[in-house]
């Protein structure tokens, strides 16, 4: 009992901090004008509750006028009549005309907020280190930011605009009930309210669990869909549809069982509500239908209780439902939250300035890094690549050569030692700096869901057609561009599918020569080409790479013949370095290498 009490308490301080980071939204600072809607928005809406509580005094009006009880002469009867239905009617148009209005002006401030929440959120999840997004499933990420930001929309919409006026029309009605009925009337309505608020809100609290797990479910189901479509192609290598489809039919039957659970529940839910307003209802009329036999009360009276106590069921019939969506919106927003406030790993020093690159030096020293403290992958690395030098890391899988890649690009901050660009510590400079001054070309290409123009303009988005025309030419891809029915504007598909390794490869090396920075990562660049593809546009490669300093990381050896110089890594050491022919005449590791990438290649052909 105590730990679910304590759970409870800990939600309640969770929601509170949720609402907490939300109202800066509401209530920006440095905006006047977004205050002032929020303020004209309340007016609006404290009218719109007065003129609907406002009404039914003149129902009851109407109806004493019309049954004569009033005392109204005989010849102003149908007049007084008439002009009581009148103002009966104008009175419940003023009602929805300013609820109308409040939401008319609240409009602008709630789509506001959430633009700048949905904008701050993905901001911030690409500020995240590639370690987190390693570690995230996208289909999860992406799943947490759109539940938080309709949460936030909910929570703007029901709580502001329904939680709110319901309490205000509460709190009129029950004044109403005391000052021009008595305490008896009063009492009805507060103990049915207690009881109707309590039995929904026990209810509900089982059903927000329930609707907890089904999230979990839906998450888990969405994320192996993602999982299965992005890996579409080994789906169907390994002949794997119906074991996908498996997997997420037991998510979906998870939810689908939790989802029957939340209709059963939810009939439970309605009827017991029923049950209490019902009865309420009942004994306020019965209350007025005593105080009109006994001459206390009009008909009048009598119809305009009738009509507060159907005024005030009809908005406490969705309370239920605002409840539970509210505890959920909080439950999806506090997880939006915590994300946003998860710290970036890898962060721009207060006074970091731009890299400035006069040559292209690249200088590794002493680093030692590793993903995890229990594998390193460099230890007392050194490397120095002159400005305007070609250097070439090759070694066997899992030696360290990505991992230099991805310091280079301070994808991850070194654990000891220094990377420096020109004797700049790539931890003192900002990091837009640092990337718009290396340009890649890594192992497999992704493409956006978008045209190759597109995807080829990525590079420098500012670039002219004819830029990204003769960038396409230096890749060798200009041609087959041309060859298809939609030429430059052909939409390549998700991750670019609908091209081959090769055609993606190119479209990658293209962007990367539109770039034209002053430093090169190529990352298994050609792996993906054809013998005779791939001479073209090492030739291109080796043409941009002239006057700018290139690491090239390499399998195929065939790829560095001509490198200023080749590293040999083995477990994050250097163990040979030189260039191909001092290598070969070493007779080392590199030579022994070459020997049987060679014999494989003569063995193929």
């Amino acid at each position: 009992m105590s730990s679910n009490s304590s759970e409870t308490a800990e939600e309640r301080r969770s929601a509170i901090r949720t609402i907490r980071r939300v109202i800066p939204y509401l209530w920006p600072a440095g905006h006047p004008a977004i205050k002032v809607r929020v303020v004209l928005a309340m007016i609006a809406l404290v009218l719109a509750k007065v003129f609907t509580v406002t009404t039914p005094f003149f129902f009851r009006g109407a109806v004493d006028t019309l049954s004569g009880e009033d005392g109204t002469p005989e010849f102003m009867f149908v007049t007084g009549a008439i002009a009581l239905v009148i103002a009966y009617g104008v009175m419940r148009l003023l009602g929805v005309g300013f609820n109308q209005l409040r939401d008319a002006i609240f409009a602008k401030v709630g789509q506001r907020a959430l633009r700048r929440l949905a904008l701050e959120t993905f901001q911030h999840i690409h500020a995240m280190s590639l370690r987190y997004h390693i570690t995230r499933k996208t289909g999860g990420l992406s799943r947490i930011i759109e539940r938080g930001v309709k949460g936030v929309e909910f929570l703007l919409r029901f709580m502001l605009f329904s939680v709110g006026p319901l309490i205000l029309e509460l709190t009129m009605v029950g004044i109403i009930f005391y000052t021009i009925f008595d305490a008896r009337y009063l009492a009805v309505v507060v103990v049915t309210i207690a009881l109707y608020v309590w039995f929904t809100f026990r209810i509900t609290e089982w059903r927000v669990q329930i609707r907890r797990a089904m999230n979990r479910q839906d998450t888990e189901a969405n994320q192996k869909a993602i999982d299965s479509l992005l890996n579409y192609e080994t789906v169907k290598y390994f002949n794997a549809e119906e074991r996908e489809a498996r997997r997420y039919d037991e998510s979906m039957a998870g939810y689908e069982k939790l989802a029957i659970q939340t209709n059963y529940t939810l009939g439970l839910l309605n009827f017991g509500q029923s049950v209490i307003i019902t009865t309420g209802l009942v004994a306020v009329m019965l209350l007025a239908a005593r105080g009109v036999q006994d001459g206390t009360l009009t008909v009048g009276d009598f119809v305009m209780v009738n009509a507060y106590m159907i005024q005030i069921t009809m908005p406490l019939n969705f309370l239920g439902t605002v409840y539970r969506e509210i505890r959920q919106a909080l439950v999806d927003m506090g997880e939006m939250f915590d994300l946003l406030g998860q710290p970036a790993e890898i962060v721009d020093k207060p006074d970091a300035k731009p890299l400035v690159v006069t040559g292209g030096e690249v200088r590794f020293e002493h680093v030692d890094f590793g993903y995890d403290p229990e594998r390193i992958i460099l230890e007392d690395f050194n490397l120095c690549v002159c400005a305007g030098q070609t250097v070439a890391v090759v070694g066997s899988s899992g030696a360290g050569k990505s991992t230099i890649g991805r310091l280079l690009f301070r994808f991850y901050d070194v654990n000891g030692g220094s990377l420096k660009i020109d004797g700049q510590d790539v931890r003192d400079v900002t990091q837009s700096s640092l990337r718009a001054s290396i340009g890649v070309v890594p192992q497999d290409t992704v493409l956006f869901n978008d045209t190759i123009y597109y995807n080829i303009a990525y590079g420098r988005p500012d670039a002219s057609r004819t830029e990204i025309i003769e960038a396409a030419k230096s890749a060798k891809i200009h041609d087959f561009i041309e060859s298809l029915p939609d030429g430059y504007d052909t939409t390549v598909g998700e991750r670019g599918l609908k091209l081959s390794g090769g055609e993606k490869q190119r479209v990658g090396i293209a962007r990367t020569l539109l770039k034209n920075p002053p430093i090169l990562l190529l990352d298994e660049a050609t792996s993906a080409l054809d013998s005779e593809t791939e001479q073209g546009i090492l030739e291109a490669l080796e043409a941009m790479g002239r006057g700018r300093t290139v690491i090239t990381i390499a399998h195929r050896l065939s790829t560095v013949v001509n490198s200023d110089r080749i590293i040999v890594l083995d477990k994050g050491h250097v163990i040979e370095e030189g260039t191909h022919d001092a290598l070969l005449a070493k007779g080392g590791r590199y030579a022994a290498m070459w020997a049987r990438q060679q014999a494989d290649s003569e063995e193929k052909v």
